[in-house]
């Protein structure tokens, strides 16, 4: 609360700085020259800037930039752009082991890997591994990465026009319906379900 005394020497200092309100500074008051000084911050140039030591785990991925084909493209046409195209990389090949839903097979590595090669095949609209879906832009790929007790780990790659978790639902169905002592089919890391996932290959 403004007491008199201080609402006074207010008003004394407001004359002395220049507000006069309309009258003639006191001759008591000292002119004064008020100054700014503005110091201008500039960011950084980033001379300095190193790249982190986690950064080569991103090293062997590469943004997907190629032309694709389009639906309403004949076969021959998206055949043609896809041929350009390597096809998924399959690790851990097998030969197929092809058998209709609700076989018996036991659960082994062997099996595991044989019936996930028929799948490659049978579920083909789903994969890049032949040309005409390479050249639409599927260029994803499934592999076989272990078994931990009854449940098989495998790995997504590549560019899908399904959700990826839909691929892995497919995967899954197809091996558990001839295998079914497996429990559960999982991802090798949760990350090839993101979309993030979808653009590098």
């Amino acid at each position: 609360m403004l007491t008199p005394k201080l609402s006074q020497q207010l008003l004394a200092v407001a004359i002395c700085c220049g507000v006069t309100f309309g009258f003639q500074r006191p001759a008591f008051c000292v002119q004064r020259t008020c100054s700014i000084t503005t110091t201008r911050r500039f960011s950084s140039d980033w001379s300095d800037f190193t790249a982190l030591d986690d950064d080569e785990d991103f090293d062997d991925l590469r943004i997907d930039t190629n032309q694709y084909a389009v639906e309403e493209d004949s076969q021959e046409s998206k055949a043609q752009i896809g041929s350009g195209l390597e096809p998924p990389k399959i690790e851990n090949d097998f030969p197929p082991l092809q058998v209709p839903a609700g076989s018996q097979l036991e659960l082994s590595e062997d099996v595991v890997m044989g019936v996930l090669s028929a799948c490659r095949g049978e579920l083909g609209t789903l994969f890049g591994y032949t040309e005409e879906n390479r050249g639409v832009g599927i260029t994803g790929g499934v592999d076989y990465v272990e078994m931990d007790g009854p449940t098989v780990v495998v790995r997504l790659k590549g560019r899908f026009w399904h959700e990826r978790t839909t691929v892995l639902d497919r995967v899954s169905n197809y091996l558990i319906q001839r295998i079914p002592e497996i429990i559960d089919v999982t991802i090798e890391d949760e990350w090839q379900l993101t979309d993030e996932a979808n653009e590098v290959w």
